[in-house]
Parts: structure tokens; sequence; C-alpha cells
């Protein structure tokens, strides 16, 4: 929104660091459930910062704001709509909100349900405080010992930073029913306001290949970020993500991640292309600058629409993937320079354009960005820049032989045979001498390739590009 629209975002995360499974987890570790939330904490902005997510403005812990959660509920009470309970607990009264409950999912009050094993009035009354059961971790309420329920730790939470109303809510499209549904019976009866969210950003589920069921840590079908990360890199989990809208539900699976990948290594390819075109190192027929302008602006109105509309990101690429295959159709490469003028100043607008879009969505598509990785890359990217110089050398050497004689005049016939002759076997004599020179260059650009490094040889210089898994690194994945 902020690099798209210009929109000041000030982001709020709330971070659950109380409830009921880090309870139990950390009896089982004997530890306490702070300590242990601090541990899943870290580990989770770790895993973010490794998928180059943004952090949020500000985190806001539960336990860091027991008292403003206190408060907020005992407003609802004064307002009739929460009853405490003699066991300690304190419940929202559902029925008593009305035909209001429900605006978000249509789930009506009304609804026939059931009390059973339970101190609530109605089935659909929610807890906004738990009465403190034996060693747990709780705090000292107007009703007793306890600990906020779920719902209410995010109504306070976002009410304590934005106030009565909120622009923009986001979650997963399982959070839309009870919690996304009973935080604006919360809020709306705490503010008292008609209509405490804006809107509603919900994201469809990630399902493995086959299975309909989402990925999750309580189904143990799971893969974890960090695991993740030694098969993937985070451009490709994105482009992955970006190929389908955020509420869409998608479907993990290498053959969905190989297609994000070939993507990624197509958008690269052409920028490479591209810039090797404005260097004078690809040599191509006249350009249609015309065409390419045309497609530049309309690609712009395409890619602003496509974000406008509930931010579509799949619509916004293929406009992307079509600008580049209109790009690639004129970057045809010719044997002989005719000298006409090169359109340098398209296709650097074009990947001025490319690069700006896919920063802005986290990706970076920088010289050699793609597959070095690593502390030392920017070394690496040398070495294999003076390397393929080397070769570029030799192979231009090898390929660099004698003209043909030209034609000359009836009266030197005779005399200029015996001399073409002996040019014509002295170039013979070097491409036999010079041949297993181009044979070697061959061979490296083979050998290179097998590990994603491709060489390209251009008119007048080679260039390179790496792309990720190569038939060495395939196999070494197969036998690991």
């Amino acid at each position: 929104m902020t690099r798209f629209f210009g929109i000041e975002v000030i982001m709020v995360m709330g971070i659950t660091d109380i409830d009921d499974k880090i309870i139990k987890r950390a009896n089982e570790m004997n530890i306490s459930p702070v300590a242990l939330a601090r541990i899943y904490e870290e580990d989770f902005k770790q895993d973010m910062a490794a998928l180059k997510v943004l952090p949020p403005t500000v985190y806001m812990r539960v336990t860091d704001n027991i008292p403003q959660i206190i408060s907020f509920i005992k407003t609802i009470i004064a307002s009739g709509q929460a009853y405490a309970t003699s066991q300690g607990n304190v419940y929202f009264d559902v029925k008593s909100w009305g035909k209001r409950y429900g605006v978000l999912t249509t789930i009506y009050p009304d609804t026939q349900d059931e009390v059973v094993g339970t101190d609530k009035r109605h089935g659909k009354d929610f807890a906004l405080w738990k009465a403190a059961k034996p060693q747990e971790l709780s705090w000292t309420s107007p009703w007793g010992k306890g600990r906020p329920g779920w719902h209410i730790e995010c109504s306070t939470i976002s009410s304590a930073v934005f106030g009565k109303q909120l622009d923009i809510h986001t979650g997963g499209i399982d959070l839309a029913f009870p919690h996304h549904e009973n935080e604006i019976a919360q809020c709306e009866v705490y503010h008292q306001c008609e209509q405490w969210g804006n809107y509603f950003l919900h994201s469809g589920h990630l399902h493995v290949k086959g299975s309909q069921e989402k990925m999750s840590k309580s189904l143990k079908n799971f893969i974890t970020i960090k695991d993740f990360l030694k098969k993937f890199s985070s451009d490709q989990f994105r482009m992955f993500c970006l190929r389908s809208r955020y509420s869409s539900g998608v479907e993990f699976s290498d053959d969905t991640m190989d297609d994000a990948k070939h993507l990624l290594q197509a958008i690269s390819s052409f920028i490479r292309d591209a810039n090797a075109y404005i260097k004078g190192q690809l040599v191509c027929d006249p350009v249609r600058e015309d065409i390419l302008w045309e497609r530049l602006a309309n690609t712009k109105v395409t890619v602003k629409a496509a974000f406008a509309d509930d931010f579509d990101t799949s619509r916004a690429v293929a406009a992307i993937m079509d600008l580049i295959h209109h790009g690639n159709r004129q970057l045809k490469a010719v044997t002989k320079d005719a000298g006409s003028p090169r359109s340098s100043v398209v296709y650097g607008s074009i990947i001025s354009y490319i690069e700006g879009f896919f920063n802005a969505l986290g990706m970076s598509f920088g010289e050699r960005q793609v597959a070095l990785g690593g502390d030392n890359s920017a070394v690496l990217s040398n070495v294999i820049d003076e390397l393929v110089r080397f070769r570029a050398k030799v192979r231009h050497y090898a390929l660099a032989l004698p003209e043909e004689a030209d034609a000359v005049p009836m009266e030197g016939v005779v005399a200029a045979e015996g001399a073409k002759q002996e040019q014509k076997e002295k170039r013979q004599q070097l491409i036999q001498e010079r041949k297993p020179l181009l044979e070697a260059c061959d061979s490296l650009r083979g050998d290179l390739a097998a590990f994603g490094i491709h060489i390209k040889d251009r008119a007048a210089v080679s260039t390179w590009e790496i792309e990720e898994g190569g038939q060495v690194g395939q196999q070494t994945k197969k036998k690991s």
C-alpha cells in the first residue's frame, strides 16, 4: 500500500504469549509459559526475516496488556453485554447484542444451541476472562484469579493503538468466525460505535498437494520455514504466493514451486538480455520503440488497476510477464551489426519498472542476485566474471582466422593461385590447431551449466547467469 499507493501504514501485530497450548507445552518442558512464549516469538521473528517479511510498526504482547484487558472487560460488563459467573469466568452475552452479532459472517444468535457442562447462559457466549486452573499462570482481577480469553486480547490491543476505528484487519479465513466476529462485537460494545473495522482481509489456506486440509501443525502435515528455505528461496516463495489472490487457497507442491522458479528465471533472463542489449553486447535488428513504449504504459495502468482490485497480484504478475514477452520478441540476436542505433532508453525504462515492481514486493533482480547467496556471493560473482572473460578471450582468439583472399585481375590469376592456395592451407592448419581451444571452451560451458551457471556467447562478449537447480544440484538432492 505504501509503495504502490503512497499510503502510510501503521501495522500492529498482536503476540498471544499465553494460551492453553503454551501452558500445556511449558508444563511438559518444565519451564514457565512466558519463557517458552519468548522462545517461540523470537523463532517466529527470525523466520519472517528469512522470508524477507517486513516487521510491523509495533509488536504488542498479551501479557504486557493485562490491566488494559481487565479494564476493557469491565466496560463491556457495565454496558450489559457481558456477565461474570460464580466460577470466576466472564462471558460475552451474544443474545443481548441481537442482530448486531454476525455482521461479518451472517451467524445469528437465535440459532438453536445447547449448553452442556459449562457455566455459560447460551452456547454461543464466549469467554472474556477464564478462571485460573490449579498451577496455572494467572492474574488478579475483580472476578478472581485468571487470564484473558482469546478474542478479548486482540480487541484490547488494537483499541489501545487505534482507538474506536480500525481501517484493515488481516488474518486467515478460518479466523472470520468466531474470532473476528467476536472481536467486532466486543469493540462495538466497548466503543459504542456502529462500525469498528472497515475492511477484513482474509487469506486463503495453504494446502498440501492432494489434500483438502490446510497445512497446520496440529494436523502434522506441515513443513517448517527453516526446512523450506533449505530447498527454496524466499523469492521463490513470494512468486508462488503472488500467482494467486491472497484470498484464494493455494496448493503447495514441488510442481507449483518449480513453476514459480521458472517465472523468476524468465524474468532474470530478460533483464540480463536487456542489459546486454543496452551495453551493446547483444546485437539486434532495429527495435520498434513505439510498440514497447505503448506496452510499458499499458502495463503500468493494468498493474495499478489490479492492485486497486483487492490486491489482485496474479493479474499484476501476468501483466509484467506479458510485457517481458513483448520485450523478448524484439531482442533477437543477429550475427552482423548493421550499424542501426540501439533503443537503450526504452529497454532501460522497462528494466527499471520491472525491478521497481518486484522490489516493492520484497524481491530483487539486481546483478547476480539469483542463487548465489551467502556472505561470499560478491567474491564468487567476481570469480565467475573473470573466468567467463578469460574464456571469451580464448574463444575469440580461436575464431580470429584470416579472411579468404579477395578476387584478383585476370593477369594476376596465375601468380595469385599459388598464394591463395597457400593461404587456404594455412587457414585450415590454424583451424585444426585451434580446434582444441574451441572444444575446451564448449566443455567449460557445459560443465558450468551442470551447476546452473549458463554462459551466453554474444557477438562481442560473453555473459553469464545462474539458474537454480543444475544437474549436479538435482542429483545431490536425490542422493540426500
